[in-house]
Protein backbone atom coordinates (compact mmCIF):
# COMPACT_ATOMS: atom_id res chain seq x y z
CA UNK A 1 0.00 0.00 0.00
CA UNK A 2 1.05 3.61 -0.52
CA UNK A 3 2.87 5.49 2.20
CA UNK A 4 0.89 7.67 4.56
CA UNK A 5 2.23 10.39 6.89
CA UNK A 6 3.65 7.83 9.36
CA UNK A 7 5.73 6.09 6.68
CA UNK A 8 6.95 9.42 5.33
CA UNK A 9 7.94 10.52 8.85
CA UNK A 10 9.80 7.25 9.41
CA UNK A 11 11.61 7.65 6.08
CA UNK A 12 12.54 11.22 6.96
CA UNK A 13 13.84 10.24 10.40
CA UNK A 14 16.26 7.82 8.74
CA UNK A 15 17.81 10.45 6.44
CA UNK A 16 21.17 11.76 7.61
CA UNK A 17 22.48 15.27 7.01
CA UNK A 18 25.93 14.77 5.56
CA UNK A 19 26.94 18.13 4.10
CA UNK A 20 26.26 21.83 4.49
CA UNK A 21 24.23 23.84 2.01
CA UNK A 22 25.36 27.05 3.73
CA UNK A 23 29.05 26.23 3.38
CA UNK A 24 29.09 24.47 0.03
CA UNK A 25 26.52 26.59 -1.82
CA UNK A 26 25.47 29.81 -0.10
CA UNK A 27 28.99 30.90 0.89
CA UNK A 28 30.17 30.53 -2.71
CA UNK A 29 27.29 32.64 -4.00
CA UNK A 30 27.79 35.32 -1.36
CA UNK A 31 31.45 35.56 -2.44
CA UNK A 32 30.46 36.59 -5.99
CA UNK A 33 31.19 40.19 -6.99
CA UNK A 34 28.03 42.22 -6.40
CA UNK A 35 29.03 44.66 -9.13
CA UNK A 36 28.86 41.89 -11.69
CA UNK A 37 26.11 39.65 -10.32
CA UNK A 38 22.83 40.20 -8.57
CA UNK A 39 22.66 37.49 -5.90
CA UNK A 40 19.08 37.39 -4.70
CA UNK A 41 17.06 35.35 -2.25
CA UNK A 42 13.97 34.29 -4.16
CA UNK A 43 12.18 32.36 -1.46
CA UNK A 44 12.50 30.16 1.56
CA UNK A 45 11.73 26.51 2.09
CA UNK A 46 9.87 25.98 5.34
CA UNK A 47 8.78 22.59 6.60
CA UNK A 48 7.30 22.14 10.06
CA UNK A 49 6.54 18.77 11.64
CA UNK A 50 5.19 17.62 14.99
CA UNK A 51 7.95 16.45 17.33
CA UNK A 52 10.66 17.12 14.76
CA UNK A 53 13.01 19.99 14.06
CA UNK A 54 11.73 22.45 11.48
CA UNK A 55 13.44 22.51 8.10
CA UNK A 56 14.21 25.98 6.77
CA UNK A 57 16.46 27.05 3.91
CA UNK A 58 16.74 30.33 2.00
CA UNK A 59 16.77 29.88 -1.78
CA UNK A 60 19.17 31.84 -3.98
CA UNK A 61 19.33 32.88 -7.59
CA UNK A 62 22.07 34.73 -9.43
CA UNK A 63 21.08 37.19 -12.14
CA UNK A 64 23.35 38.88 -14.63
CA UNK A 65 23.54 42.67 -14.24
CA UNK A 66 22.11 44.90 -16.99
CA UNK A 67 19.08 42.63 -17.34
CA UNK A 68 17.17 43.89 -20.35
CA UNK A 69 13.85 42.57 -21.64
CA UNK A 70 15.06 43.05 -25.21
CA UNK A 71 17.89 40.53 -24.80
CA UNK A 72 17.44 36.77 -25.00
CA UNK A 73 16.99 35.28 -21.52
CA UNK A 74 18.60 32.04 -20.42
CA UNK A 75 17.81 29.91 -17.36
CA UNK A 76 20.27 27.46 -15.78
CA UNK A 77 18.88 25.30 -12.97
CA UNK A 78 20.72 22.86 -10.72
CA UNK A 79 19.99 20.75 -7.68
CA UNK A 80 16.33 20.06 -8.48
CA UNK A 81 17.39 16.68 -7.14
CA UNK A 82 19.65 17.75 -4.30
CA UNK A 83 21.79 14.61 -4.34
CA UNK A 84 22.94 15.26 -7.91
CA UNK A 85 26.02 17.14 -6.81
CA UNK A 86 27.59 18.19 -10.10
CA UNK A 87 24.41 19.99 -11.13
CA UNK A 88 24.80 22.24 -8.11
CA UNK A 89 28.56 22.63 -8.20
CA UNK A 90 28.63 22.85 -12.01
CA UNK A 91 26.16 25.74 -11.91
CA UNK A 92 28.32 27.46 -9.29
CA UNK A 93 31.46 26.87 -11.37
CA UNK A 94 29.72 28.42 -14.38
CA UNK A 95 29.35 31.55 -12.23
CA UNK A 96 32.61 31.65 -10.28
CA UNK A 97 34.89 31.01 -13.24
CA UNK A 98 33.49 33.89 -15.26
CA UNK A 99 31.67 31.88 -17.92
CA UNK A 100 28.34 33.55 -17.24
CA UNK A 101 29.93 37.02 -17.38
CA UNK A 102 31.50 36.20 -20.72
CA UNK A 103 28.16 35.21 -22.22
CA UNK A 104 26.23 38.03 -20.56
CA UNK A 105 28.69 40.43 -22.20
CA UNK A 106 27.62 39.00 -25.56
CA UNK A 107 24.08 40.21 -25.01
CA UNK A 108 22.31 37.53 -23.00
CA UNK A 109 20.34 37.75 -19.74
CA UNK A 110 21.39 34.85 -17.52
CA UNK A 111 19.53 33.55 -14.47
CA UNK A 112 21.09 30.71 -12.46
CA UNK A 113 19.46 28.82 -9.58
CA UNK A 114 22.25 26.50 -8.45
CA UNK A 115 20.43 24.54 -5.74
CA UNK A 116 16.65 24.36 -5.96
CA UNK A 117 16.40 21.60 -3.32
CA UNK A 118 18.75 22.36 -0.40
CA UNK A 119 17.39 19.70 1.96
CA UNK A 120 18.05 17.11 -0.72
CA UNK A 121 21.55 18.52 -1.14
CA UNK A 122 22.35 18.22 2.55
CA UNK A 123 20.82 14.76 2.96
CA UNK A 124 21.91 13.42 -0.46
CA UNK A 125 18.31 12.71 -1.40
CA UNK A 126 16.23 12.80 -4.56
CA UNK A 127 13.05 13.88 -2.76
CA UNK A 128 12.15 16.78 -0.52
CA UNK A 129 11.40 16.19 3.20
CA UNK A 130 7.81 15.25 2.36
CA UNK A 131 9.07 12.39 0.13
CA UNK A 132 7.91 14.32 -2.94
CA UNK A 133 10.10 14.42 -6.06
CA UNK A 134 10.52 18.12 -6.97
CA UNK A 135 11.21 17.07 -10.55
CA UNK A 136 7.71 15.71 -10.96
CA UNK A 137 6.14 18.76 -9.33
CA UNK A 138 6.35 21.58 -11.89
CA UNK A 139 3.09 23.01 -13.25
CA UNK A 140 4.05 25.64 -15.80
CA UNK A 141 2.46 29.00 -15.06
CA UNK A 142 0.68 27.76 -11.94
CA UNK A 143 2.91 27.87 -8.86
CA UNK A 144 -0.08 27.25 -6.58
CA UNK A 145 -0.61 23.84 -8.18
CA UNK A 146 2.94 22.61 -7.55
CA UNK A 147 2.98 19.78 -5.00
CA UNK A 148 6.53 20.72 -3.91
CA UNK A 149 7.68 24.00 -2.33
CA UNK A 150 10.91 23.76 -4.30
CA UNK A 151 9.03 23.87 -7.60
CA UNK A 152 6.57 26.54 -6.50
CA UNK A 153 9.35 28.87 -5.33
CA UNK A 154 11.23 28.53 -8.60
CA UNK A 155 8.08 29.18 -10.61
CA UNK A 156 7.33 32.33 -8.64
CA UNK A 157 10.87 33.54 -9.31
CA UNK A 158 10.46 32.95 -13.04
CA UNK A 159 7.10 34.73 -13.08
CA UNK A 160 8.75 37.75 -11.44
CA UNK A 161 11.36 38.05 -14.21
CA UNK A 162 8.87 39.39 -16.75
CA UNK A 163 10.27 37.27 -19.58
CA UNK A 164 7.65 36.68 -22.28
CA UNK A 165 9.67 34.10 -24.21
CA UNK A 166 12.70 32.36 -22.74
CA UNK A 167 15.45 31.59 -25.23
CA UNK A 168 17.14 28.65 -23.53
CA UNK A 169 16.86 26.52 -20.38
CA UNK A 170 19.50 24.00 -19.31
CA UNK A 171 18.53 21.86 -16.31
CA UNK A 172 21.54 20.13 -14.73
CA UNK A 173 21.11 16.58 -13.42
CA UNK A 174 22.98 13.34 -12.76
CA UNK A 175 22.13 9.68 -13.12
CA UNK A 176 23.82 7.76 -10.30
CA UNK A 177 24.17 4.14 -9.26
CA UNK A 178 22.00 4.97 -6.23
CA UNK A 179 19.14 5.67 -8.66
CA UNK A 180 19.06 1.90 -9.05
CA UNK A 181 20.24 0.72 -5.61
CA UNK A 182 18.24 3.13 -3.44
CA UNK A 183 15.86 5.58 -5.09
CA UNK A 184 13.98 3.21 -7.41
CA UNK A 185 13.29 0.92 -4.44
CA UNK A 186 12.15 3.81 -2.24
CA UNK A 187 9.80 5.01 -4.96
CA UNK A 188 8.15 1.62 -5.40
CA UNK A 189 7.73 1.35 -1.61
CA UNK A 190 6.27 4.87 -1.38
CA UNK A 191 3.84 4.25 -4.24
CA UNK A 192 2.90 0.69 -3.23
CA UNK A 193 4.09 -0.67 -6.57
CA UNK A 194 6.37 -3.42 -7.75
CA UNK A 195 9.55 -2.21 -9.38
CA UNK A 196 11.53 -3.66 -12.24
CA UNK A 197 15.33 -3.55 -12.16
CA UNK A 198 16.83 -1.08 -14.61
CA UNK A 199 20.26 -0.31 -15.99
CA UNK A 200 22.35 2.78 -15.29
CA UNK A 201 24.02 4.28 -18.38
CA UNK A 202 27.81 4.63 -18.28
CA UNK A 203 28.38 8.16 -19.45
CA UNK A 204 26.79 11.50 -20.18
CA UNK A 205 23.44 11.80 -21.92
CA UNK A 206 20.72 14.37 -22.51
CA UNK A 207 17.00 14.18 -22.02
CA UNK A 208 15.20 16.49 -24.44
CA UNK A 209 11.52 17.39 -24.56
CA UNK A 210 9.37 15.04 -26.63
CA UNK A 211 7.08 17.98 -27.49
CA UNK A 212 10.03 20.13 -28.62
CA UNK A 213 13.03 17.91 -29.37
CA UNK A 214 15.37 20.47 -31.01
CA UNK A 215 17.76 17.69 -32.06
CA UNK A 216 20.39 19.94 -33.71
CA UNK A 217 20.61 21.78 -30.38
CA UNK A 218 20.93 18.51 -28.44
CA UNK A 219 23.67 17.37 -30.81
CA UNK A 220 25.59 20.62 -30.31
CA UNK A 221 25.50 20.12 -26.54
CA UNK A 222 26.59 16.48 -26.83
CA UNK A 223 29.49 17.48 -29.08
CA UNK A 224 30.58 20.15 -26.61
CA UNK A 225 30.46 17.80 -23.64
CA UNK A 226 32.25 15.06 -25.59
CA UNK A 227 35.46 17.09 -25.29
CA UNK A 228 35.23 16.74 -21.50
CA UNK A 229 33.73 13.31 -20.80
CA UNK A 230 32.42 10.21 -22.56
CA UNK A 231 28.90 9.96 -23.98
CA UNK A 232 26.72 7.08 -22.76
CA UNK A 233 26.21 4.27 -25.26
CA UNK A 234 22.73 2.88 -25.75
CA UNK A 235 21.77 -0.40 -24.13
CA UNK A 236 21.63 -3.39 -26.54
CA UNK A 237 17.92 -2.72 -27.12
CA UNK A 238 18.68 0.81 -28.35
CA UNK A 239 17.50 2.57 -25.20
CA UNK A 240 18.93 4.60 -22.33
CA UNK A 241 17.03 4.17 -19.02
CA UNK A 242 14.31 2.46 -21.04
CA UNK A 243 13.73 5.30 -23.52
CA UNK A 244 14.62 5.07 -27.22
CA UNK A 245 17.85 6.82 -28.18
CA UNK A 246 16.88 9.32 -30.90
CA UNK A 247 20.43 10.55 -31.53
CA UNK A 248 23.74 9.71 -29.91
CA UNK A 249 23.34 10.26 -26.17
CA UNK A 250 19.85 11.77 -26.52
CA UNK A 251 16.50 10.50 -25.24
CA UNK A 252 13.19 12.36 -24.98
CA UNK A 253 10.66 12.76 -22.16
CA UNK A 254 7.37 14.64 -22.22
CA UNK A 255 8.52 17.43 -19.91
CA UNK A 256 5.22 19.08 -19.17
CA UNK A 257 3.15 15.93 -18.72
CA UNK A 258 5.70 14.55 -16.23
CA UNK A 259 6.01 17.85 -14.34
CA UNK A 260 9.73 18.15 -15.08
CA UNK A 261 11.72 21.29 -14.33
CA UNK A 262 12.86 21.26 -17.97
CA UNK A 263 9.31 22.19 -18.98
CA UNK A 264 8.91 25.07 -16.53
CA UNK A 265 9.48 27.78 -19.18
CA UNK A 266 8.22 28.29 -22.72
CA UNK A 267 11.84 28.21 -23.86
CA UNK A 268 12.61 27.39 -27.48
CA UNK A 269 15.78 25.51 -26.55
CA UNK A 270 15.58 23.13 -23.58
CA UNK A 271 17.62 20.21 -22.38
CA UNK A 272 18.19 18.20 -19.23
CA UNK A 273 21.76 17.03 -18.68
CA UNK A 274 22.59 13.67 -17.13
CA UNK A 275 26.14 13.29 -15.83
CA UNK A 276 27.28 9.85 -14.60
CA UNK A 277 29.49 10.41 -11.54
CA UNK A 278 30.01 6.73 -10.66
CA UNK A 279 32.00 5.79 -13.76
CA UNK A 280 35.58 4.61 -13.16
CA UNK A 281 36.47 7.27 -15.74
CA UNK A 282 34.81 10.10 -13.80
CA UNK A 283 35.65 12.26 -10.79
CA UNK A 284 33.93 15.23 -9.14
CA UNK A 285 35.93 17.81 -11.07
CA UNK A 286 35.23 16.12 -14.41
CA UNK A 287 31.50 15.94 -13.65
CA UNK A 288 31.38 19.65 -12.77
CA UNK A 289 33.30 20.45 -15.97
CA UNK A 290 30.85 18.41 -18.03
CA UNK A 291 27.97 20.46 -16.63
CA UNK A 292 29.77 23.73 -17.44
CA UNK A 293 30.49 22.45 -20.96
CA UNK A 294 26.83 21.62 -21.46
CA UNK A 295 25.80 25.17 -20.54
CA UNK A 296 28.48 26.90 -22.62
CA UNK A 297 27.73 24.63 -25.60
CA UNK A 298 24.04 25.46 -25.31
CA UNK A 299 24.82 29.19 -25.23
CA UNK A 300 27.21 28.90 -28.17
CA UNK A 301 24.40 27.28 -30.14
CA UNK A 302 21.94 29.99 -29.09
CA UNK A 303 24.33 32.76 -30.14
CA UNK A 304 25.07 30.94 -33.39
CA UNK A 305 21.44 30.78 -34.48
CA UNK A 306 20.91 34.40 -33.46
CA UNK A 307 23.81 35.57 -35.55
CA UNK A 308 22.91 33.47 -38.60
Amino acid sequence: SKWGPAEVAKWRSERIKSRSYDMEVVAKLEALDGNQFEVMQYGELSYTYDNEDDVSHPLYAVKSRDWDANKPSVLVTGGIHGYETSGVQGAILFLTEGHSLRYAARGINILVTPCVSPWGYEHIQRWNPDAVDPNRSFRRGNAEACPAQEAANLQRLLASCGVEQWACHVDLHETTDTDETEFRLSKSARDGELSEPGTIPDGFYLCGDAQNPQLPFQKAVINGVRKVTHIAPADPDGTIIGSPVVDEGVILYDYETLGLCGGVTNSRLTTTTEVYPDSPMANDELCNRAQVASVTSALDYLLGIQES
